[in-house]
């Protein structure tokens, strides 16, 4: 039988670490590795960017096994035919509408009798922080401590060498469908590699576009996706709010092409190549031939009502952003504003139009600190891929929980999960 390893095993330092982003329109790979400089922190370069349409996956949910599968496997190919070697464990984002955070708190004893709090009291903790009431058919996916307590000294990032006779922990629990775990690293396991780790695609979009001063002042990422759009709120270096909305760049084009009454391929066109955010500056004269963006037959429209479809649209979008900073007061409130990034953050004019609605500073995420050989990794919609090689890097220099990691506590797939996956492939 083959044994299916989660974070088990120790990596060589410049390993490849393989990105899979499954979304719902394109399914995209990102091969990276850590590359040693002399005297200066080792440097993340990405060596291979590929995309494939997606198939057999709705809204973050996989739909059908099958064409996953198929749509999984021919994306791995591009990526190994670009690398030249084969891709064998990939860290695997995951995303959805049935994505759970919530707040909980472990409480233990230091165990030393010179009560001197060591790694693995942390860990105990944050264990214990597992001890939470699941909803039905819920799987805990990371388990992310914000700040720990000692002896009732509260706001302590760092509690290894501090003395106390009790140490607690304040965490972020992530859960995630149970079903929709298994089928996603059952169409995954099905290409024939490895699962290094599942990682919530908003987190690893949050770690490859924003610096640790901006998560301090308070900042907001937002990944605009095709059926759903993923937000993060982070605010004295800690999460603080997480929240998927049911709305997306794919319902901007079926609006253009309701409005315009051509074909989704058409409307898909000319919200790339005509799109605009912002309606009022675009003059009424201003005219769009939809033979130009691959409708049948020649018909010219107004640009400038196209514009006013998809701002219709993309207020709503920033409406419903609005409304979860309201819930955690921080509506009009967060310093370093908000990061857009995903593909649906492509469309001119969106920054404009976050700044206006959201009164807050809006600008696009791109990846920080990391080069590459191609262009591509400037590109939006690979801001996740891109993230997830970041955070393997991550976790490929901290291994397990280390006080000093900015993931510690992530956790793996609850242990009976495990035993499933090893039961896939005989």
């Amino acid at each position: 039988m083959k044994e299916y390893k989660f974070m088990g095993n120790k990596k060589q330092k410049n390993e490849l670490i393989t990105g899979l982003d499954i979304g719902s329109n394109s399914i995209r790979i990102a091969v990276g590795q850590l590359i040693d400089r002399e005297g200066v922190n080792p440097l993340l370069q990405i060596a291979a960017l590929a995309q494939v349409s997606s198939e057999g996956v709705h809204k973050g949910m996989v739909t059908s096994i099958e064409e996953a599968v198929s749509s999984v496997s021919n994306a791995l190919e591009q990526a190994e035919h670009i690398i030249g070697v084969p891709i064998e464990h990939v860290w695997v984002g995951m995303s959805g509408l049935n994505v759970i955070c919530q707040q909980s708190k472990g409480v233990v004893a230091v165990a030393k009798a010179d009560g001197e709090i060591g790694p693995e009291d942390v860990e105990r903790a944050v264990q214990a922080a597992r001890t939470v009431a699941s909803p039905l058919n819920y799987e805990i996916l990371h388990v992310i401590p914000k700040t720990f307590s000692v002896d009732g000294q509260t706001g302590i990032k760092d509690p290894v060498g501090m003395t106390g006779i009790r140490l607690e922990v304040d965490a972020q629990i992530i859960q995630a469908s149970a079903s929709n775990i298994k089928n996603l690293t059952k169409a995954v396991y099905r290409t024939g590699v490895d699962i290094d780790d599942l990682v919530l695609s908003i987190l690893a979009s949050g770690e490859a576009v924003i610096t640790a001063r901006q998560k301090e002042l308070g900042v907001a990422v937002v990944d605009i996706g095709g059926s759903i759009t993923n937000l993060i709120v982070y605010e004295e270096g800690d999460i603080i709010h997480t929240a998927v909305l049911p709305i997306g760049s794919d319902h901007v084009t079926n609006d253009i092409a309701i409005g315009l009454r051509t074909s989704i391929d058409a409307a898909e066109r000319v919200k790339i190549d005509f799109g605009q955010c912002i309606s009022r500056d675009i003059s009424k004269k201003d005219m769009i031939d939809l033979n130009e963006a691959g409708n049948s037959m020649s018909e010219i429209v107004s640009r400038r009502y196209v514009a006013e479809i998809i701002e219709a649209r993309m207020e709503e979008i920033m409406a419903k952003i609005d409304e979860e900073l309201r819930k955690i007061g921080r509506s009009c409130l967060l310093p370093a504003g908000v990061v857009f990034t995903g593909g649906g953050a492509k469309i001119t004019g969106l920054i404009e139009l976050a700044k206006e609605t959201l009164k807050l500073p809006a600008s696009l995420g791109y990846p920080i600190d990391i080069q590459s050989v191609t262009d591509k990794i400037n590109d939006l919609a690979f801001t996740t891929a891109v993230g997830l090689v970041k955070w393997g890097t991550q976790i490929q220099k901290h291994e397990g929980i280390s006080t000093g990691n900015k993931f510690r506590g992530v956790d793996k797939v609850t242990e009976h999960v495990r035993k499933w996956f090893k039961s896939l492939v005989p």
